[in-house]
């Protein structure tokens, strides 16, 4: 277990008083207190970390005293390992609190099983499986089927599928839907006193195929304002009233749950950027949730190694969209002849053509970033310029991909490949070819190489000036580092590194074995211990870094308005981008 962080609280009595005044929560969410690079839990959640991640409650300090308050700290490491076990296999809600000053706490971010939009960063990114969140609302009439209406979403990309369907009176069709879909939380109507039979039997379902529950109040599923929510959101603009889907009036009750707990109609950027889709059952073959047990489609949680599943066994895929769609195809077998003729045939031709096999998966597809989430960044205006660089970085690739399409020997192949892929991949090259020249004509890309996103400091007089005055910094501290490394001896390569570290800024660090050398040195300040090594500073470097971050800051403050230009002009090629990572998606499982 790496070392946890020390329990220290500024205010100690002022923020018990605030934690036990907060309203109690259900048992199924757990808070979570920021602390800069260190979390902190407390009370129930404290010792519900204690047991699922320290296994054991040694780990629990108090807090002020009589009686205290049960505390414990998480690194950003464990931090990461508690949400995913937390969201993934305990099915538990998460609210993230942060604050800005004192005591002004309040939640920053709030995730679910079936919604980790606000998380996606902390998660580390690869997700296996988007996840997706489903409202269900049906109508059971004594003596007739029942009648299910749902609506869906993976609340990353901008789309709601609804369907309705009849069922039998142990829902098997909501079953394989459920299976089909790889929902991971399901809405369903609050049911105070348990006493509504089918309720409880769309619980046991949900249960089984591993989603988590959500009630939501009755109200939350009426369809009073769903067809001007839908006017509001949807590409289209002709009024939601005149689509074929909202007679399906079970649907677009379950729409209008799921619109509203994922706050999609809060947020004015999602107006006019929806699809509507309706899901047919009857395409896929239906799979329950013991066949999807019984066939080892999809790792498990007890799995030791990957090739425990049919997933781990053929997922050889390069892009984490290409890994996603696996596991949906995998969920969704085919039942039309024409479409397996189809991806057969496109799978025979990388099959045939070893070379083009092998170009695309270890030349092309290996570079291409996890491109809905990058999407997405610009969607929900959290997109900066680094985001902007990757997007610029899968632009200037995509000619590779077509040039190696375009090197296809057999004829045969010719047709259905320029079909599903070269043709796209022209029409998304050339709209991106814009977004390449702005790119280029004022992002800095040589500051790449030290991780730095900038404007050119030849786009502006001022940013020039300031440049000059941070290289010139940057020189002053590289003499200090080899200064520091001549009094402790230590190899400036290999032991001792110049480093601009997210919380202390530029500072030394010491690899972990050399650390001794700087103890009972009044000249160096420890500033932190991590697991690759111990940061440090001295007076000189201190004052060096001060200046250096006034002159970033105003770098950065002078380049704002630049760079919001640049992110909002790269933001406008996000369908592109998404149209892109479909086709390249289904390139990178076909291969």
């Amino acid at each position: 277990m790496a070392s946890r962080p020390e329990l220290k609280v500024d205010d100690e009595v002022g923020f018990i008083k605030f934690f036990r005044n907060l309203p109690d929560q259900d048992g199924d969410t757990v808070r979570i207190f920021d602390r800069g690079d260190w979390y902190t839990a407390h009370g129930e959640d404290a010792a519900f970390i204690a047991r699922t991640v320290y296994k054991t409650t040694s780990v629990l300090r108090q807090l002020g005293r009589d009686p205290g308050l049960a505390s414990v700290t998480l690194s950003i490491t464990v931090f990461r390992n508690f949400l995913r076990e937390a969201l993934f296999r305990l099915g538990k809600r998460i609210e993230i609190w942060g604050t800005s000053g004192r005591m002004n706490w309040k939640v920053t971010k709030q995730a679910s099983p079936g919604n980790l939009q606000d998380i996606e960063e902390d998660l580390g990114g690869q997700l296996e499986s988007a996840p997706i969140i489903l409202a269900v609302k049906v109508s059971a009439k004594a003596s007739e089927a029942r009648n299910v209406g749902v609506c869906f979403a993976d609340a990353s990309v901008r789309e709601l599928g609804v369907s309705e369907f009849l069922d039998n009176d142990i829902y098997s069709n909501f079953e394989s839907l459920l299976i089909q879909l790889g929902v991971k939380e399901c809405l369903l109507q609050a049911d105070g006193n348990k006493k509504d039979v089918e309720l409880s039997k769309l619980r046991a379902v949900a249960d089984n195929c591993g989603c988590a529950v959500s009630e939501r109040s009755p109200a939350d599923f009426g369809n009073r304002d769903i067809e001007q929510d839908l006017t509001r959101l949807l590409r289209d603009e002709k009024a939601a009233g005149t689509l074929p889907q909202t007679d399906l009036k079970l649907a677009m009750g379950s729409a209008a749950a799921l619109i509203r707990y994922l706050g999609v109609m809060s947020d004015s950027s999602n107006f006019g950027q929806y699809q509507l889709y309706q899901h047919d059952l009857s395409q896929y073959m239906k799979l329950d949730a013991s066949a999807l047990k019984a066939l080892n489609l999809m790792p498990g949680p007890k799995d030791g190694s990957k090739t425990m599943s049919l997933y781990g066994l053929l997922n050889h895929c390069k892009t984490p969209v290409g890994s996603r769609l696996l596991a949906q195809w995998l969920k969704q077998p085919l039942m039309s002849l024409e479409e397996i003729e189809r991806r057969q045939q496109l799978v025979e031709a990388f099959v045939t053509d070893t070379e083009l096999r092998q170009t695309m998966q270890e030349e092309h597809l290996r570079s291409i970033p996890d491109l809905y989430r990058l999407a997405k960044k610009f969607q929900r205006k959290i997109a900066n310029l680094e985001d902007v660089v990757r997007a610029y970085q899968v632009a200037i690739r995509v000619p590779g991909f077509i040039g190696t399409l375009e090197g296809i020997m057999d004829e045969r192949y010719k047709d259905p490949l320029d079909a599903e892929y070269t043709n796209k991949l022209r029409e998304y090259s050339d709209s991106l070819g814009k977004l390449q020249e702005m790119v280029e004509t004022t992002v800095d890309l040589d500051a790449l190489d030290n991780h730095e996103f900038i404007i050119k400091p030849e786009f502006d007089d001022s940013l020039r000036i300031i440049r000059k005055k941070l290289d010139k910094l940057k020189h002053e501290m590289g003499v200090e580092h080899t200064k520091v490394g001549q009094d402790l001896n230590q190899d400036t390569d290999k032991k001792l590194f110049l480093e601009n570290h997210k919380v202390h800024g530029w500072c030394f660090r010491l690899t972990r074995n050399e650390a001794g050398c700087i103890r009972n040195k009044k000249q160096y300040q420890e500033c932190s211990t991590q697991k690759n090594g111990v940061f440090f500073t001295t007076t000189n470097l201190q004052t060096m870094r001060r200046e250096f971050d006034q002159l970033s800051e105003n770098y950065n403050r002078t380049q704002s308005g630049l760079v919001n230009e640049v992110v909002s002009v790269a933001a406008s090629y996000c369908p592109v981008i998404e149209k892109l990572a479909g086709v390249l998606a289904h390139l990178d499982v076909i291969v």
